[in-house]
């Protein structure tokens, strides 16, 4: 038996602020989405390099304010390309934990709470 990548879902209520967020700002990609018929809750698959997440405006998939840790090769340079599309909802800041990793935060529009995360190079 072996386990594999998790992909998590995270609550959303708007999907334009949604795409604005994780596709504008973010840099995901649009894999997929799904609506049972027009005009109901939609469900979406995005993406970026190995970071998969699914994105639900179903009020039962789960809840808002999930927190969750996004490991990144270069964090400095995500940093830098975050800052340069001056998104004007977020200025996220790089910061050294006492374990040993630095980290960037940011806030999705729903309450979401999405930790970047890299090893510090000694």
């Amino acid at each position: 038996m072996k386990l594999h990548s998790t992909t998590p879902i995270l609550r959303i209520f708007d999907e334009a602020k949604a795409r604005e967020f994780y596709v504008g700002f973010l840099g995901f990609a649009v894999d997929w989405e799904h609506r049972f018929e027009p005009g109901l809750p939609i469900y979406l698959q995005v993406t970026r390099d190995g970071c998969t997440l699914h994105l639900s405006e179903h009020h039962g998939d789960c809840s808002p304010g999930a927190a969750m840790r996004i490991q990144v090769e270069n964090i400095e340079e995500l940093h830098a390309e975050l800052s340069a599309r001056q998104y004007k909802y977020a200025r996220p800041a790089l910061h050294d934990t006492p374990w040993g990793t630095r980290d960037m935060t940011v806030h999705d529009p729903f309450g979401n709470r999405l930790t970047f995360t890299s090893a510090i190079s000694t």
